[in-house]
């Protein structure tokens, strides 16, 4: 497993390997982190996530009211009680009420009166539509969670056939160069046989050679 860089600030890295059929990590044992920690280098960005990952989603930006109900939820505050007073129908308790004051408790009594009239305007259209609407509102949830799940099921079988293919691949060609290798190996063993015979055959020569040249002397 190798990894060959040509101008590591300007042109991508290049990864040549066979992960699958490698076992180069057994012969550098370093060879693991060096590797993470190009990935390492890789993931680092500015803001400190990937590219490809999505800024945080800020909830309920155009809903102060619903901004400050999830700090509460999230801070574990108890839900204050509700203010009851607005719901009761006080009179003037003062001897000298005026009017103006009899107005003030009349209109809050009217008040209260189209509120109650409201409640059970809702209750009796949650009483008709929402059971259907919640029924509609489930399916459309249970489609939208099959759909994602079929999603993740059709990614991880796509992940794992293009592993399965890329192992498949990888075990082919490290077979073809081992073998290569091997043949490789064999003709420069071949070759140094070779040398190494023509070596003792020039000494031989040679040995022959003082061996006449000392016949002729004699």
């Amino acid at each position: 497993m190798a990894a060959n860089s040509v101008e590591e600030t300007h042109q991508p890295m290049i990864f040549d390997s066979l992960p699958y059929y490698d076992n180069d990590v057994e012969r550098d044992p370093g060879l693991k982190e060096k590797a993470e920690r190009l990935i390492a280098r890789e993931m680092k960005t500015p803001s400190g996530l990937h590219p490809s990952i999505p800024p945080p989603i800020t909830l309920f930006a155009n809903n102060p009211l619903l901004q400050a109900e999830l700090k509460r939820v999230e801070s574990h505050q108890p839900l204050p009680q509700l203010d009851t007073s607005r719901y009761q129908l006080p009179g003037p308790t003062a001897p000298d009420a005026t009017i103006e004051d009899w107005d003030a408790a009349l209109n809050n009594a009217h008040a209260q009166l189209e509120h109650q009239r409201l409640r059970l305007t809702n209750l009796e259209l949650l009483q008709q539509y929402g059971a259907n609407a919640w029924r509609i509102h489930n399916f459309q949830m249970e489609a939208t969670a099959k759909l994602l799940e079929k999603t993740v099921e059709d990614l991880k079988q796509l992940t794992v056939e293009v592993n399965r293919d890329r192992k498949n691949f990888q075990t082919q060609v490290g077979t073809q160069l081992t073998t290569l290798e091997t043949r490789w190996t064999e003709l420069i063993s071949s070759v140094l046989q070779i040398e190494m015979a023509n070596v003792a055959q020039e000494a031989e020569l040679e040995k022959l050679g003082k061996k006449e040249v000392e016949l002729a002397s004699l």
